[in-house]
């Protein structure tokens, strides 16, 4: 059984529609203007391995993961690599949090998560807006792979609902292929299609993950609406996403994420990203650094922003 059934049992609201649809609200608002305030964290967990040993073992690991969550705190929680006894893990560890994820081999449980946690009393999931595609030319069958990459790729997406404001919007988490960079492309494209074709298009968009490519990389750079010439073609995306961490950090050298166990800062290598609806106001963003034992051989990328009232509003 898929864990993420559970979130199909819980999730009562499958329309575009606001407050009226959910009855009475379960928690208290974040804010009384009405507009939509996010706490946003990406990480990178590092698939369970015989490799890693001693502190880098998943059973050292996973307390060290649960505390920087906590210390995070997180609204909304996209995790890459995770095999499905990690993210059983990590759901088993933080009670207050939902899950939405499947495995990228069978989109069942075999083979590396791209999961979505969300604080659950604050979101209630859409059972009817929820779901993985593959990122290749067969996005419905579970393992293809047709754009080079030699491992399945997938994006993860889910409607979340805000129980006391009503104000919906989307999360889509992402890992892509770490080699070839025409994979890279198509699944730049094919995810903006997926977030252009969103069942309530008004509503904002989160998009989180490892892309393994930095921001000057062409895909990435074509999720942020520059101009670039992409899987052979030039153009722009017109619903070209906000890079949270440059808003606040364009000067910033030292951006690394994947750190491969060092445990350091240094240089530009900054693949692990965090993009949200333009009209967002970014709060804070930044880097999380690994302390010993490290939770992963990434550092988690996390960002607060708001959706003013009038951004992202169905009427």
């Amino acid at each position: 059984m898929r864990l993420a059934v559970l979130i199909l049992v819980l999730a009562g609201m499958t329309g575009c529609d606001r407050a009226r649809d959910l009855g009475p609200p379960r928690a208290v608002a974040v804010r009384a203007d009405g507009a939509l305030e996010l706490a946003l964290t990406t990480l990178n967990l590092r698939y369970e391995t015989a490799e890693d040993r001693g502190s880098r073992g998943w059973v050292r690991r996973i307390p060290q993961v649960v505390r920087a969550v906590r210390k995070l705190g997180p609204d909304v929680l996209g995790v890459q690599e995770g095999l499905h006894g990690q993210v059983a893990d990590l759901w088993a560890s933080l009670p207050d949090y939902e899950m939405v994820g499947w495995g990228r081999d069978d989109g069942l449980r075999r083979g590396e998560y791209s999961a979505i946690f969300y604080r659950r009393d604050r979101f209630e999931a859409d059972a009817v807006d929820v779901g993985m595609f593959w990122l290749s030319a067969k996005p419905e069958v579970a393992g293809s792979m047709t754009w080079g990459n030699g491992i399945p790729r997938v994006c993860t997406w889910v409607r979340l609902v805000d129980r006391a404001s009503g104000r919906g919007f989307y999360v889509f988490n992402t890992h892509w292929d770490h080699r070839h960079q025409g994979s890279r492309e198509r699944a730049a494209r094919l995810i903006a299609e997926r977030i252009d074709g969103r069942r309530c298009g008004d509503e904002p968009v989160v998009l989180m993950g490892d892309f393994n490519a930095v921001e000057s990389n062409p895909a990435v750079a074509f999720l942020a609406g520059e101009r670039v010439s992409l899987a052979g073609e030039e153009g722009e995306w017109d619903g070209g996403l906000l890079d949270v961490y440059q808003v606040l950090n364009a000067g910033e050298r030292n951006r690394r994420t994947l750190h491969l166990w060092s445990g350091q800062r240094d240089g530009y290598f900054k693949i692990d990203h965090i993009l949200v609806s333009r009209g967002a106001r970014v709060i804070s963003s930044g880097i999380l650094e690994n302390q010993e034992p490290m939770i992963s051989d990434h550092h988690a990328v996390s960002a607060r922003v708001v959706f003013p009232g009038g951004v992202g509003v169905s009427e």
